[in-house]
């Protein structure tokens, strides 16, 4: 029988979740857990995952490598790889805990690395560079390896499940950091696999998503000629490279990239004065291809900070709320409200507007 309007609910499709300190103290990933679980429904169980940073103190100074395998003989091709070009400081299995929400999860390895001395001076690159093409290679051409998170101090756990088993999966309650982000998907076009699960990482930048963009296709044809890889064939992976194209290898500020990636209309530009006009022309004109359209709300993780990011017409929600020297960023304020009742302030903000919290100097000089 045909379901009238009001028998079954469409969701809105993926829930984000943020929490942010600046004073830099230590967030335990349970509150980050428990904040995406209110959005249960915004989910369907196909995928879920958080990056936190701050979380590996102990090893600041080291890349952290978590990486997914098939089989032995991926993660014997992945280390052989990674004892050629990289000092393997410390490896282990990343713990988990059973759970029987969580079903048919890969091998789950973590490593703590830096470039080695003579691989990095014969390559004349920079160690994020060299890091960045070393994970852009395991991925492209090592199968049944996919590296889901090389950062430093900050790492990535997800896997096909809602959030908040993945969360209890990953033992998320062990780790604390000064940032966490959260993402329960629904996907809408791609199935629900490990390596699909948000958040998407690269270096430094993580991002989580929640909507579809409907230029994924020329964003991926112009981000390949930079020298990524979108293996995964999703439009977050492609919103990770362009961030980290524009941020890290263009030198852009974070609200210069968010102009490209959610440009003011052209209308707007017109009323702007003049310095600012000369700016936004240019950003629009020289990074086209980079312009993202279609609905979406982001969340950017980055070492020091966070950047909420809506599309230029917001077609997705999205709230910050503050109290003290935190941050919250949720799909919805229920998120917010369930970690923090008492708020100093919330608010909705306007489509293309960046939101940007950093740690205040105290915190970084403690990083």
């Amino acid at each position: 029988m045909l379901q009238k309007e009001g028998q079954v609910r469409i969701p809105s499709g993926c829930a984000i979740s943020g929490i942010f300190a600046k004073d830099g103290s230590r967030i335990p990933g349970d509150r980050i857990v428990t904040s995406i679980a209110t959005m249960h429904d915004r989910s369907n169980g196909l995928g879920g995952g958080f990056a936190g940073y701050g979380i590996y103190p102990e090893y600041k100074e080291l890349y952290a490598f978590h990486i997914f395998y098939d089989s032995l003989e991926a993660k014997s091709a992945c280390e052989s790889f990674l004892d050629r070009h990289f000092d393997v400081v410390n490896l282990s299995k990343i713990p988990t805990r059973r759970t029987p929400a969580i079903k048919d999860e890969p091998l789950i390895w973590r490593y703590f690395v830096r470039p080695l001395h003579t691989k990095l001076e014969s390559s004349q690159l920079s160690e994020d560079e060299f890091t960045c093409r070393a994970v852009i290679k395991i991925n492209d051409r090592i199968s049944g390896a996919y590296v889901f998170s090389s950062g430093k101090n900050m790492g990535v756990f997800k896997a096909v499940g809602f959030p908040e088993d993945v969360g209890e999966f990953y033992r998320l309650e062990e780790y604390s950091g000064y940032s966490w982000t959260a993402h329960g998907r629904y996907p809408t076009n791609t199935p629900g696999w490990w390596g699909g699960a948000h958040p998407f990482a690269l270096l430094d930048y993580s991002i989580v998503h929640n909507g579809e963009i409907s230029s994924y296709d020329a964003n991926r044809r112009q981000i390949e000629m930079y020298g990524y890889k979108c293996n995964l064939l999703t439009d977050t992976e492609v919103i990770t490279y362009i961030f980290d194209f524009l941020l890290r290898k263009q030198k852009m500020t974070l609200r210069e990239a968010a102009a490209v990636i959610a440009a003011p209309f052209w209308n707007t530009i017109e009323h702007m004065d003049e310095e600012e006009k000369a700016l936004y022309t240019y950003l629009r004109t020289a990074f086209s291809n980079l312009l993202i359209t279609g609905p979406f709300s982001i969340l950017l993780g980055f070492s020091g900070g966070l950047m909420a990011l809506n599309d230029r017409l917001k077609l997705r929600s999205m709230v910050v709320g503050e109290k003290g020297n935190m941050t919250y960023i949720a799909s919805e304020e229920c998120a917010i409200r369930i970690i923090e009742p008492e708020l100093d302030s919330i608010r909705a903000p306007k489509g293309g507007e960046p939101v940007i919290v950093t740690l205040n100097s105290c915190a970084k000089g403690g990083m």
